[in-house]
């Protein structure tokens, strides 16, 4: 008896080495697959970044997010959702990206320059397996009819070639390289895309400051109330200029179909574009930011900053300024605070300033138009330690109560005086501030450029068909001419039928023009 017959098994392929592995590293990374897999995780990392305030654009949002949400807030904090797009890990997946754009798309556009150098392919022996076949008998010699063709196909300016094979005059052509082109014109414009990001998130930098009428502003870091600028971006590369807010003028329509809602908007300003420089006029606008040394200065906002003057109960004055107040709503109801450190005992107001002043059992003190038709202030009054000695920032707009006393509320209109036992504080008016984010991106041009490119390549690559075709003739047993035609499309679902049937008839020298 014979051995029953045993299966053999397959070896085990021999374990990876270093150099193996990171040939497979690469081939993974730089796969189109692996880059639309990136493409899809940069923007799902980007949505905390457009529904979280991001502390580049409004810290002061930020800190009030935290402030009411005190469990989660730190937490988010910590992971680097309040700076989304300067977090370690967006940063990742950018990079990676990077990579993989720039490993998938160079090597195609090397294959790609060869192809459209290179003769397009001799005709396949069975062209009636093709996606389009034609043919048909004609009295003109072989040659004729490939001459036709092939005057046909360069008038057309299709790529040709002919050639002779078994007896057999065959002419092949191709058309649509443009599909490629703007293929890969749009996949490298994503990376040109990508690097502008990248210089302007290294070099460039951004920051926010409310500048009351009146007042100025210099551009420098210890003028802003909140800067943020890339990992290359530095007090150094800051241009020095600096602008006075003259005047700020809103008018507001007052008729019912527009009531409230602002009719103008602008910031008069004069502007010495440098140190020792001439200082001219300036008009800001919503969406007509004030260019100065390639930084854009962005008018964002703007608010009340009600005047007092506080006297202490010597009757010195211990401050005389205009405060700025915080809108809460669309009619300008303002929230603020008051800080006297220079009194004995240290005084802090909490107040609501109105533009045009109602009350009711429900809203309570608020604002019924955003103009100052009516305007009133809300104090509430306390004494003892502001903590501002502790050594720990505090915001300008809140108020350390722990280590207070409230000794009184009133509300005032322009001009009235509320005295208290430690001295009195006067409501003397109001001035307007005006809010602008002042930005140096030295990206976005290219970023524009790149997206025309990207557009421009992705129309050509969606409306450009590749298509290849063929012509044989040869002699037929009974003397006449056998002429065959056959088409391949190089796009999906892509239609070649109409291309053959005009060849077949040009090759019989026919002009359906």
């Amino acid at each position: 008896m014979t051995a029953p017959p045993t299966l053999e098994t397959q070896a085990p392929p021999p374990p990876m080495d270093s150099v193996g592995f990171l040939r497979w590293t690469w081939r993974q990374l730089t796969s189109m697959r692996t880059a639309l897999i990136l493409l899809f995780a940069l923007a799902v990392a980007s949505i905390p970044g457009s529904i979280l305030p991001q502390r580049g654009n409004n810290p002061l949002l930020v800190d009030e997010w935290l402030e009411e949400q005190p469990t989660i807030g730190p937490i988010l904090d910590r992971l680097g959702f309040f700076d989304v797009f300067g977090a370690p890990w967006f940063a990742a997946v950018y990079l990676l990206l990077f990579i993989s754009l720039i490993g998938c798309v160079l090597p195609r556009v090397g294959v790609h320059w060869r192809a459209m150098r290179s003769q397009p392919p001799i005709a396949p022996k069975n062209l009636s397996r093709l996606q389009a076949f034609a043919e048909t008998t004609t009295a003109l010699t072989p040659t004729q009819v490939v001459d036709n063709a092939n005057d046909y196909l360069r008038k057309n300016r299709w790529r040709v070639r002919t050639g002779v094979t078994d007896s057999q005059v065959w002419v092949s052509a191709e058309k649509g390289y443009l599909r490629e082109t703007g293929n890969l014109v749009f996949h490298l414009a994503l990376v040109l895309i990508l690097a502008a990001v990248a210089i302007g998130g290294l070099f460039g930098w951004r920051g926010n400051v409310i500048v009351k009428e009146g007042n100025g502003f210099s551009n420098t870091l210890t003028q802003y109330d909140a800067w943020g600028g890339g990992r290359l971006a530095s007090a150094d590369t800051i241009p020095p200029f600096a602008f006075t807010l003259e005047d700020f003028a809103v008018e507001f329509g007052r008729s019912e179909a527009e009531r409230g809602s602002p009719r103008l908007f602008e910031a008069t300003v004069e502007v010495q574009r440098e140190p020792g420089g001439p200082i001219n006029p300036d008009l800001i606008e919503v969406n007509h930011p004030l260019t100065v040394a390639g930084a854009k200065i962005f008018l964002v906002g703007h608010g009340y900053a009600p005047t007092f003057i506080v006297r202490d109960s010597s009757g010195a004055t211990v401050l005389d300024d205009a405060v700025v107040f915080l809108p809460q709503d669309g009619n300008f109801t303002s929230t603020g605070v008051i800080k006297v450190p220079d009194s004995t005992p240290q005084l802090g107001f909490q107040g609501i300033f109105l533009p045009t002043s109602a009350i009711d059992d429900i809203r309570g003190p608020h604002s019924i138009f955003p103009d100052a038709d009516d305007p009133s202030v809300f104090l509430s009054a306390w004494e003892g330690d502001l903590g501002l000695d502790s050594g720990i920032p505090q915001s300008i707009y809140t108020l350390k109560t722990d280590n207070m006393e409230q000794i009184g509320l009133r509300a005032l209109v322009p001009g009235q005086t509320w005295v208290f036992g430690q001295g009195e504080i006067e409501f003397t008016g109001w001035q307007r501030w005006a809010s602008f984010q002042i930005a140096f991106d030295p990206g976005k041009e290219a970023a524009l450029a790149a997206a025309v490119l990207a557009t421009l390549g992705l129309t050509v690559s969606l409306f450009t068909r590749r298509r290849r075709v063929w012509v044989k003739a040869r002699v037929a047993p009974n003397g006449s001419t056998l002429v065959e035609s056959a088409g391949l499309s190089k796009s999906e679902a892509g239609d070649v039928s109409e291309d053959v049937r005009d060849l077949l008839e040009a090759s019989e020298g026919i002009d359906r023009r």
